[in-house]
């Protein structure tokens, strides 16, 4: 092994002969290489090969042509390029070719291998590399649509691109992918004839010679290629996929036509076929060969007629197709045309309209799903429609009982209209939902109760929440609880619920801080009871939490009635309850306190 890596290194003298010779790298530096490279190559010549090994070594070599690239432009030096780069990617790709013969099925390696020749490697090289790695993963369409598009946009030929993904499609006959790229490419091969052609025209130049029949000039191959596709790849989604494509080509207009008829035809059944067909009336001038409307009034009523005939559309669609799916696509259409940003107060309420009677319509026939009416409640309630949305609301709870936040919805409608039955909505909607999912309305209920009740009712529902919220929910209200407490009873309340709380787990590191930030804001601040609050928060998190030791530390430190004398005894008791990283996190810190950088 040490004669192959000998001779190895020997065959890196020349380029770093050169490279010191020219002035980019000094003896030093040199040195350095030497030593890096060696320890390098023992580790990809020994038997027990590792993969990681090999790319150090790519990274490594990578990283030293940048720097190469990088003084050359500082120096402006740019020959020898043979000797110095060349050889170095020489010896990546042959690091490559043997990283991916040990570890063929490494997909990530071989794209690396291809990216490194993409920007270092010869087109030659690269077409070998694609064809190795095709022939071992001949099952990944990405791959076969990379090395294709490597043809068409690197090589420059698209003979080439067009056989790759000819036998990629035999071997996934039914990938959407494959025959999407393909189309593309095939439009992409027109659009540069006719580019060619026309250069040659302006040079007056006979192109009767050249090979620029008129059917490939119209994209007769891309629509055979939409032909087969849409025989073999069903439905409306990826008959539109091809559309868009087609769209990105302004000699391709027929070709969108024929496309776009055949949705119609094919794809009546589909909602997503209504819905773009709508979509394109905003897209189509009112009144062709007019001239474009210019103030903005003339421009909001163009806008209005537009959206008037997608409107249209959608009744039209909901009429043939009246399923859940084709009024979600209407709803959908009118919520972004209401979000759109328009000073014409009259175009902005004809879509508030529009929008209100197709949520109202879809709702009579039981199309509305949970997501719509909460749409729906939302928009009537910004409106302060609160008899409306609390119609809205009560219609989606009686469809959807468990859920959590549509009942937050009708409880926010009925708190904004000042309902006198809060109460007895809160206790209806604890009945329908699971306990896990309440948290939300207990917050609700409690912030419901702290602007409009008397403290009392406030403090009783902060009870029963506790005790119906259990596990980590219960951190929340608890939290909350303590803080209300401090707010509307002062220190004597917040201590009482503190105390009252204290053995009621699981908790939360804040609401010890909390306890301990309130002790600390009274002016007989007692120590003990601060160590009281550090000692039950060290019970409960002592194990993990190396702040709440520092914290601890600096308290007896820093405070007035503080015993510095007690620090040791607190350092030692948490190096024996802290666990592994958050010991080590604590030593530090604790270190750098004693040097007074903390």
């Amino acid at each position: 092994m040490a004669e192959i890596i000998h001779e190895r290194l020997e065959d890196r003298l020349p380029e770093l002969e050169q490279l010191e010779r020219i002035g980019l790298f000094n003896r030093l530096e040199i040195r350095a290489i030497i030593k890096k490279a060696s320890h390098l190559e023992y580790r990809i010549q020994r038997r027990a090969l590792l993969k990681d090994d090999f790319i150090s070594y790519v990274q490594y070599e990578i990283n030293l042509l940048e720097l190469i690239q990088k003084r050359r432009a500082r120096i402006g030096y740019s020959f020898k390029r043979d000797e110095i780069e060349n050889s170095i990617v020489r010896r990546v790709q042959n690091v490559f070719q043997r990283a991916s013969a040990k570890w063929k099925d490494d997909v990530q390696l071989w794209v690396t291998y291809v990216v490194f020749c993409k920007k270092w490697g010869t087109k030659t090289q690269l077409s070998k590399i694609f064809s190795a790695m095709l022939a071992i993963h001949s099952n990944k369409p990405a791959l076969w649509i990379m090395a294709a598009k490597w043809e068409m946009e690197d090589r420059l030929s698209s003979e080439s691109a067009r056989q790759l993904f000819l036998r990629a499609l035999r071997f996934h006959p039914e990938c959407p992918k494959l025959y999407q790229e393909y189309f593309r490419m095939e439009l992409m091969h027109v659009e540069k004839l006719r580019k060619e052609k026309q250069e040659f025209e302006k040079a007056n130049m006979d192109v009767e010679n050249l090979d620029y029949s008129e059917e490939i000039l119209q994209g007769e191959l891309a629509r055979i290629v939409y032909k087969n596709s849409v025989s073999v790849i069903k439905g409306a989604e990826f008959h539109l996929s091809l559309l868009s494509i087609a769209q990105l080509f302004e000699f391709a207009k027929d070709l969108q036509k024929e496309i776009y008829d055949d949705l119609q035809a094919l794809h009546t059944d589909d909602p997503l076929t209504w819905d773009y067909v709508a979509r394109r009336e905003l897209e189509i001038e009112s009144q062709p060969g007019e001239e474009p409307p210019v103030t903005k009034r003339a421009k909001s009523v163009e806008l209005g007629r537009r959206e008037e005939r997608c409107y249209a559309v959608y009744e039209e669609a909901v009429e043939t197709l009246p399923t859940g799916a084709m009024w979600k696509c209407y709803m959908n259409f009118c919520l972004e045309r209401f979000a759109k940003k328009t000073k014409n107060g009259f175009l902005r309420g004809k879509r508030l309209q529009r929008t209100m009677s197709v949520f109202s319509r879809a709702h009579e026939l039981k199309f509305l799903p949970e997501l719509q009416y909460k749409q729906w409640i939302e928009l009537l309630s910004h409106y302060n429609y609160f008899r409306e949305a609390l119609e809205v609301a009560v219609a989606g709870t009686d469809l959807f009982r468990d859920s959590a936040t549509m009942w937050q919805r009708k409880l926010q409608v009925l708190i904004a209209s000042e309902s006198p039955d809060i109460a007895m909505h809160f206790e209806e909607a604890f009945v329908c939902l699971k306990p896990q999912v309440c948290l939300p309305l207990w917050i609700s209920w409690v912030e419901w109760s702290e602007s409009t009740e008397s403290q009392e009712d406030t403090e009783a529902i902060f009870k029963r929440g506790i005790l119906a919220v259990t596990g980590a929910d219960s951190v929340t209200l608890k939290d909350r609880y303590l803080d209300w407490a401090y707010r509307s009873g002062g220190y004597k309340k917040a201590r009482a619920v503190f105390k009252s709380l204290q053995e009621s787990r699981p908790f939360s590191v804040d609401f010890f801080k909390k306890m301990i930030q309130i002790e600390k804001e009274q002016e007989s601040c007692k120590m003990e009871n601060i160590r009281e609050y550090y000692e039950r928060a060290l019970r409960e998190f002592g194990s993990v939490d190396s702040d709440l030791w520092m914290d601890y530390i600096r308290e007896e430190l820093n405070h007035i009635l503080g015993r510095p004398e007690n620090c040791g005894l607190i350092y030692w008791r948490a190096m024996k309850m802290l666990q592994g990283e958050s010991a080590e996190v604590f030593v530090a810190k604790h270190t750098m306190h004693q040097t007074g950088h903390l």
